[in-house]
């Protein structure tokens, strides 16, 4: 039988890697067809996968979830009578909602086919993209079955703890992958991938009842004098110091809400809010757009530029530009901006995120492609700046 399995992830939490290790996996046995949905016009990532021996159907300029739900049950159909697949992966775009997605999916008549749902989380962005773009980024966390910390190989073990605790505020109950994907072997990727993984956390959880009272504390707690205090004060509540609506930040457990880290203004530096430039702003004033308690579509939120090159570039001079890219406000809020160019230096493929940039080696391709999306960004000066 048809399966289908949706692999989301916000801007930059490496889907398209993901799906390509997925595909060493024994899925390489299976006829698997590709639906990827670019918030833009040109699919660069497609050419990322390129080398893999599966079919890709594309779906630009716009969101599966906004402009183009009708387009896409058209083409899942579309897929499923042309190649008769074993399995279609869905990748939406890095700003699509995963419950709007699998709300599509169920809406063209295929909900029997819905395997499982899979989300990437950067694990050095969890807190930023929770605080800035909460609307899209949760509602990818809370409806998947497996979330997998993207990255975790160059992670601290700091930022790992905050990722961990932003996830499971989100969803208790998933799956939750801190190894890196590539030290685990093809049965445990995919046992996790198909959400079948029983959890660790689960199994202490389930130790930990036997041992509990009604109000949730351990037994034991009546042996310390500490811990005699009323239901409000309990322990068994994960802040010991603070409510958790009343204070985003994690990292910090003993501090008043003068010095509270998830005031914006107050105290946190790029790793907290690496969208700004300016640190000392009220709200209002903030470039992170909260869009926590509405419903917004992913075009009413971001915008994208994308265009082809056949341009051969100064190595020094592109790395230059991609900095002020990466690094900078100058051009819009840039969230994920990524390409393949022809430079003085051979082809090189870039990928940008909030104050992060990795240029590699690339093979070359017929034309140089780049795809620049954010909130706000300002589509001619970027052109023009290429």
């Amino acid at each position: 039988m048809l399966k289908i399995d949706i692999v989301s992830g916000f801007l930059g939490a490496g889907k398209t890697t993901f799906i390509k290790r997925l595909l060493e996996t024994n899925l390489k046995n299976e006829k698997i067809v590709l639906i990827e949905n670019e918030f833009g016009e040109i699919s660069v990532d497609s050419m990322f996968l390129s080398e893999s021996k599966i079919d890709i159907a594309e779906l630009s300029q716009g969101c599966i979830c906004c402009s183009l739900v009708g387009d896409f049950a058209k083409s899942l159909n579309e897929v499923i009578n042309k190649y008769n697949p074993d399995r279609i992966i869905v990748e939406p775009s890095g700003v699509g909602k995963l419950s709007d997605v699998i709300k599509a999916i169920e809406e063209a008549g295929l909900s029997e086919h819905l395997n499982t749902y899979v989300c990437l989380v950067d694990a050095n962005k969890a807190k930023l993209y929770s605080k800035n773009f909460k609307e899209f980024f949760a509602d990818q966390i809370a409806n998947a079955k497996t979330v997998v910390l993207s990255r975790s190989d160059v992670s601290s073990e700091e930022k790992m703890n905050i990722a961990i605790e932003v996830i499971r505020g989100i969803n208790e109950h998933c799956n939750l992958v801190t190894t890196h994907i590539n030290d685990l072997d093809d049965d445990t990727l995919l046992s996790v991938y198909n959400g079948e993984g029983h959890s660790l956390l689960e199994e202490v959880l389930e130790e930990e009842n036997h041992h509990v009272c009604k109000c949730g504390c351990h037994e034991h707690h009546d042996e310390h004098e500490h811990h005699h205090h009323d239901h409000e004060e309990c322990g068994c509540h994960e802040h010991h110091h603070h409510d958790h609506e009343e204070c985003e930040c994690h990292e910090h457990h003993h501090h008043d809400h003068e010095e509270c880290g998830c005031h914006e203004h107050h105290h946190h530096d790029h790793e907290e809010c690496e969208c700004h430039e300016h640190h000392h702003h009220d709200h209002e004033e903030c470039g992170c757009h909260e869009h926590h308690h509405h419903h917004h579509h992913a075009d009413e939120v971001f915008n994208s530029v994308s265009f082809e090159s056949a341009k051969v570039y100064c190595f020094e001079k592109l790395e230059s530009l991609l900095n002020e890219l990466a690094f900078t406000n100058n051009l819009g809020q840039i969230i994920r901006a990524k390409g393949i160019l022809k430079t003085t230096s051979g082809w090189k493929k870039f990928n940008i995120t909030p104050q992060e940039l990795v240029i590699e080696d690339n093979a070359a391709l017929p034309i140089g492609v780049v795809c620049v999306i954010g909130v706000g960004i300002n589509k001619e000066d970027i052109t023009k700046l290429f």
